[in-house]
């Protein structure tokens, strides 16, 4: 009759320890394993039937129960190993990374290094260049844009459109306006191949217009709700005819009006018309601050999801999906919230005096 196995010594701290690894999800499968070695060979179960439970050989199960023994749960731990030495010293990853913010000379005649460049230039690989990027967060392929706006009105600006997201005036309705010119009926010279396991949704390059359209909306801030239209152009009259249109939406309510300084919106014949109407008043956000509208975020929202892919035979087909998305929306709205004060969006806007 063959010995039962003796049973690994362990406290009782170890093996909560050891238990808490295996209900962990962000315990690493080797970690894991080991933990199970030990909490098996501490309940007496023999070292044989431990690797077949656990899938391991016995003599992996041997070594750490003697890890175990030795240094308890510490033993196993992986410990810290040296590596290989770098291929390169610091003073040469120094002057990779020098080298990168200078960029190249001017008679390269590129813009910008890449790997393979740089590395031709300095003696190294592009494998080495690239480590060196890395480590530094390096990316000299690519670029960003910023506009500061030149507004000598921007401070109040700022203030009074965000002072109506953060604190809107009491009983008041507050909305962004905007109208977004120039889409496009585009139409596919072959039919759209759909979905497949394995392959994307494919279509032609080549495409035809069919015509062009603007859609004018309103996102009323509280609430998320959009009141839309589509005009052929975007002239003042078709701006007014909308602010007629929204103003008729709320009717008897104070109305505050973001937009931007669009020339159609501060026509005489559209300031004729809020004089008489004086419930409704627009507040202008600053000269090259769109993203102070909060419509621009709906905008982008309705062009990725509803135009961009879309094809449209004609332009009523377009206006057809521009309406059947935004009512869509509207069952479902919720507002956007707006976080940032005037101060914190000042310290960033404004040009630094050199």
């Amino acid at each position: 009759m063959p010995k039962a196995a003796a049973a690994l010594a362990a406290t009782p701290a170890q093996l909560d320890e050891l238990e808490g690894w295996l209900r962990s999800p962000s315990t690493p499968s080797g970690l894991a394993q080991r933990a199970r070695i030990i909490t098996l060979a501490a309940q007496g179960v023999g070292n044989s039937e431990i690797a077949e439970l656990v899938g391991c050989a016995r003599q992996t199960v041997i070594s750490w129960r003697q890890r175990f023994e030795r240094a308890g749960v510490a033993g196993l731990v992986d410990r810290e190993r040296s590596g290989r030495p770098p291929a390169i010293g610091m003073h040469k990853r120094l002057e990779i990374v020098a080298a990168t913010l200078a960029g190249p000379p001017p008679a390269s005649g590129v813009t910008h290094w890449s790997t393979r460049t740089l590395g031709k230039q300095l003696g190294v690989s592009n494998f080495t260049i690239a480590q060196v990027w890395h480590e530094h967060d390096l990316k000299p392929w690519r670029v960003e844009t910023f506009k500061f706006s030149t507004d000598p009105a921007l401070d109040a600006k700022v203030h009074d459109v965000v002072g109506l997201y953060l604190h809107p005036p009491e009983q008041a309705v507050v909305v962004c306006v905007d109208e977004k010119s120039q889409i496009q009926a585009l139409d596919r010279t072959a039919p759209i191949l759909p979905l497949r396991p394995g392959l994307a949704e494919r279509r032609t390059h080549d495409y035809v217009r069919h015509g062009t359209t603007t859609l004018f909306a309103a996102l009323e801030v509280a609430t998320g709700k959009i009141t839309d239209r589509c005009f052929d152009r975007h002239r003042h009259v078709e701006f007014l005819a909308f602010l007629r249109q929204v103003a008729r939406a709320y009717p008897g309510r104070e109305l505050h009006v973001v937009c931007d300084n669009y020339a159609t919106h501060k026509h005489p014949t559209v300031r004729a018309w809020l004089e008489r109407n004086p419930r409704v008043r627009l507040h202008f956000t600053p000269t090259s601050a769109s993203w102070l509208n909060l419509v621009e975020v709906f905008f982008g929202i309705i062009t990725r999801k509803a135009i961009r892919r879309g094809t449209f035979t004609s332009v009523a087909d377009l206006v057809g999906a521009i309406r059947r998305f935004i009512d869509a929306w509207n069952q479902q709205c919720q507002p956007f919230v707006w976080s940032k004060t005037a101060e914190q969006i000042l310290t960033h806007a404004q040009r630094r005096a050199p």
